[in-house]
């Protein structure tokens, strides 16, 4: 299940199960931190998140690529279209299932860790991770899920080598990690 799918199964647990829940874009953030020349650290976040989570358990977490925010516009330019491609692939989807029945013994107020197995699909190709989630009922109408431990992501599981071998070359770098943490807050509302 992914940390996505946890909110989701989450807020379904709640009462009337039977309810979607969506996604609360400003209650939510999916980040990551990239390396480059050995030592320097930079984060990255999207702003732009949408998705729920169906009454059947089925969590869907779309990332718009071109809302990546890196601190500076001709590198967020470049991310989007050198590494990213989103006139290609515009999107990134987290998918996920949960178990409604686990989530609904979380009181309102209550927390519980849990370890939930999510896909990524991006640039034409995927990848599965195993993620350690704190899934917390904010109230009746809420669930927030949060990474306890960063994903790891590959960007050469994910196709991205040739993308990050450009960005280096046009902004001089000796190296751009190939491998980035990413950590993220899912809030879902009913």
């Amino acid at each position: 299940m992914t940390p996505f799918s946890a909110v989701l199964v989450a807020a379904l647990a709640l009462p009337c199960a039977a309810l979607a829940w969506d996604l609360d874009p400003a209650g939510s953030a999916v980040s990551y931190v990239s390396m480059k020349n050995g030592d320097i650290a930079e984060a990255n976040s999207f702003s732009d998140l949408s998705g729920g989570v169906s009454d059947s358990g089925e969590v869907t977490v779309d990332i718009n690529l071109a809302s990546v925010e890196t601190g500076i516009d001709i590198r967020n330019q470049r991310v989007r279209d050198l590494l990213f491609k989103v006139d290609v692939f515009p999107k990134a989807t987290v998918t996920a299932q949960v178990d409604l029945d686990a989530l609904a013994e979380i009181a309102p107020g209550g927390s519980a860790r849990m370890e939930l197995p999510l896909s990524l699909s991006v640039n034409g190709t995927g990848s599965d991770y195993d993620s350690a989630v704190l899934v917390t009922r904010a109230g009746e109408d809420r669930v927030v899920v949060a990474s306890l431990v960063p994903l790891i992501v590959d960007a050469a599981e994910l196709d991205f080598p040739e993308g990050l071998a450009k960005l280096r070359e046009l902004a001089g770098l000796d190296s751009i990690q190939p491998v980035v943490p990413v950590s993220f807050v899912l809030s879902f509302a009913r």
